[in-house]
């Protein structure tokens, strides 16, 4: 009973220490995540994580962090919120001249901004407790780690039909981050999912990826298509991305619980280098140096020059008909790689192609 209510106030302590960092929310789980081996084994059987092999490779980790990180006894899930001021965001998407970069993206990379407050938190943490011999391990997006599961067994949220975790009272435009850590800790109850009969997100996705709720094919879905994929985007896509050279948020921007989402308080995930505004044309004319300089210290940055120009090709076939995009296109043809060569070709015939 008296370690009980000495783990009781550390995790108070806890989502003070949290607030105090600048995360939004703080949820505590267990281990047990059997209910989700399933579904997950079904999913990888029917090869809708595309080329993300490692997905299928790291399966036993994801069902076991026990093995991924041994003493581990409870997961401190961390939210913290991401969404840019920016009131124009909608518009941007619908500027068909206009670079759309999803939101997340705007500001630094968010792996090295969330997995520094992680350590800063677990160090606090570590200093806070002096008897105990606290030991930990810190992820964000990085290892085989059931993310959405474990923030929705922690209480920060319910997985929505788009897959992504929803907050009742601050929508979907959040990162998550974990501290694997040794500590009977008390956990927080699970919260009920609030979807109901809602099928925005899946009528909304451009190239029906959402295959139904709570199933999404990879594959299909343009965030992947762009950022995860590395070599040629199907042709059958192209058009359905239109000016979304890097992610996809229209399941978001659908989602009516994102009307309770707040803007971001966190400096590094404000607009750096007018981002949320470049054009399809400047962007195309970036050059390999140039790219580095913009996008050091962004995640846009492991896309890789190629991969940009790519994204960047389809997004000037879908754009308005210009002799400067065409002229643009042409000049960087015959010094692209093949793979480029075959999309700046395709938005070529785009661009000529009579109405």
């Amino acid at each position: 009973m008296k370690e009980q209510l000495i783990m009781q106030r550390i995790v108070k302590k806890i989502k003070s220490l949290g607030l105090e960092l600048g995360f939004n929310h703080i949820g505590i789980s267990d281990l047990n995540l059997d209910h989700a081996k399933k579904p997950y084994q079904d999913w990888i059987k029917s090869n809708f994580q595309g080329d993300m092999s490692y997905l299928k490779r790291h399966s036993d980790l994801k069902f076991n962090p026990q093995k991924l990180v041994p003493k581990t006894i409870r997961i401190i899930s961390a939210r913290i919120d991401y969404f840019p001021n920016d009131k124009n965001t909608k518009l941007a998407l619908k500027n068909k001249d206009q670079a759309y970069i999803s939101r997340y993206a705007l500001g630094r990379d968010y792996h090295k901004v969330i997995r520094a407050k992680l350590k800063k938190l677990s160090s606090k943490i570590k200093d806070e407790i002096t008897n105990y011999p606290v030991e930990f391990r810190v992820f964000t997006d990085s290892a085989p780690v059931l993310e959405v599961e474990l923030a929705e067994k922690s209480g920060l949220g319910w997985r929505g039909k788009h897959t992504l975790l929803i907050n009742k009272d601050h929508g979907s435009w959040f990162f998550l981050g974990e501290i694997f850590i040794n500590l009977p800790l008390p956990i927080d109850k699970k919260l009920t999912n609030h979807c109901g009969t809602c099928s925005a997100c899946i009528d909304i996705c451009p190239t029906k990826a959402i295959i139904a709720p709570y199933k999404l094919d990879a594959r299909k879905c343009i965030s992947y298509l762009t950022i995860e994929h590395k070599g040629s985007i199907p042709v059958e896509y192209r058009k359905a991305i239109g000016n979304r050279v890097y992610g996809c948020d229209d399941c978001q921007l659908i989602c009516p619980w994102n009307k309770y989402s707040k803007v971001t308080n966190e400096h590094d995930f404000m607009i750096r280098n007018n981002l949320h505004k470049i054009s399809l044309l400047d962007s195309f004319k970036i050059s390999k140096d140039k790219f580095d300089e913009i996008f050091n210290g962004s995640a846009i940055l492991r896309l890789g020059y190629e991969r940009w120009l790519r994204n960047i090709a389809i997004g000037l076939g879908n754009a308005k008909k210009s002799k400067a995009i065409l002229a643009e296109l042409k000049k960087r043809l015959p010094d692209a790689t093949p793979m480029l060569q075959e999309h700046i070709n395709w938005a070529i015939k785009e661009q000529t192609r009579k109405n």
